[in-house]
């Protein structure tokens, strides 16, 4: 039987009590149609025959019918998420050949089972995005009813669009290469343009980490506070995130000249006096980070911090960071940091893997996951 599908059962034991039929195994006299007299019930339309509600396990661990596993690019996540929702990530065989191809085996029977995986596409992106191809197709070949992959790092997210000639839509490519190796479904949080979900034909459900920065920020009780969008693209995020927080909005002009470089112009909204946040999504050589805190204070901002939800920090981002103005850089663990930038005391890491176990919960159950946000 498919996962999801409810059947209604009906309890037709004669010798039970019933408003129709008391305990002294007569029935009450019947109308004109004589079905009384016959012994019979009078036959019930199927339409109007109550479907039972899918009954939520006490603990998915109970639940034969799940399993939850990990590649190599964010196992601790993995882990986490399996014990907010009470399991175990599957055991699995993950090796490389002396030329780096992958081999991937499990060791567990997923046979009709419900399927999620852990993967984000973090450095080296191309290696990871590999091992989650090797896993979903290894998946269906053992017979997984369905496949969810948890990509709580999308990569290839910012070549979403033709803005210059002859380039590739990468993050169409990606989307086409999952549903067309075998996953049912996919798990994602802040995708860097929310119009990605289109490229997918497969169901996608896209989870925002600002319910947990929000929480953060919240304890901070912050004087003044003032949202920053660092660019006009994540205008749509910080106005949600300072409505949240109660919070004005202000937006910087940025222009990117480069690949991985920007310039910024200027504050767009008065920040003289303010404590500002900067609200984005992804801290990748953190250039644009440290030029739009550097424009703030020369605005008249009293102290800036800022929040994202991947710290990819590849490149010079952990040297920017340390010796710029921040207060605090707030991030989230769908990325592993590397050594250095947990060593750095500007650096605070808030785990979503509530929300993500949530989610993936609600998924399972078939139930609301928007009610996450709520």
């Amino acid at each position: 039987m498919a996962i999801g599908t409810l059947t209604a059962l009906e309890d037709n034991r004669a010798d039970e009590p019933s408003p129709d039929k008391p305990a002294g195994g007569k029935e009450p006299p019947k109308g004109p149609s004589g079905d009384g007299a016959k012994g019979k019930e009078p036959a019930k339309d199927p339409a109007k025959v109550p479907v039972p509600e899918r009954k939520k396990t006490r603990s998915l661990a109970d639940d034969r019918r799940f399993r939850l596993f990990s590649g190599t690019a964010n196992p601790e996540l993995a882990r986490k998420i399996g014990e907010h929702i009470g399991v175990k990530v599957g055991e699995t065989k993950m090796q490389r050949f002396a030329d780096g191809e992958v081999f991937f085996q499990l060791l567990e029977n997923v046979r009709g089972v419900d399927v999620f995986v852990v993967q984000p596409t973090c450095y080296p992106v191309d290696q990871h995005l590999v091992e989650l191809l090797v896993m979903i197709d290894a998946l269906k070949r053992a017979s997984a009813a369905r496949i969810t992959v948890v990509m709580p790092y999308y990569g290839y997210a910012r070549q979403d669009r033709k803005d210059r000639p002859r380039v590739a839509i990468s993050a169409k490519m990606v989307a086409d290469v999952l549903t067309t190796v075998g996953a049912n479904r996919a798990l994602f949080v802040d995708l860097h343009a929310a119009q990605i979900q289109g490229f997918f034909n497969i169901p996608v459900d896209h989870l925002y980490a600002s319910p947990v920065l929000v929480s953060h920020f919240r304890e901070l009780n912050l004087p003044n506070l003032m949202v920053i969008s660092p660019d006009p693209g994540g205008v749509e995020r910080a106005r949600f995130f300072a409505q949240k927080m109660g919070a004005p909005l202000a937006i910087v002009d940025k222009r990117r000249t480069d690949l991985n470089v920007a310039e910024v112009m200027h504050v767009v909204g008065d920040v003289e006096g303010k404590t500002c946040l900067i609200i984005d999504d992804i801290i990748d050589t953190a250039g644009t980070l440290v030029k739009t805190a550097d424009a703030l204070l020369e605005a008249g901002a009293t102290a800036v911090h800022a929040c994202a939800s991947h710290g990819v920090l590849s490149g010079p981002a952990i040297d920017r960071i340390a010796s710029s103005r921040l207060e605090q850089l707030v991030l989230t663990d769908t990325i592993p940091l590397r050594e250095q930038a947990q060593k750095l005391s500007k650096i605070k890491v808030l785990s979503i893997a509530g929300l993500l176990g949530a989610a993936i919960e609600s998924i399972h159950m078939e139930t609301s996951v928007s009610t996450l946000f709520n």
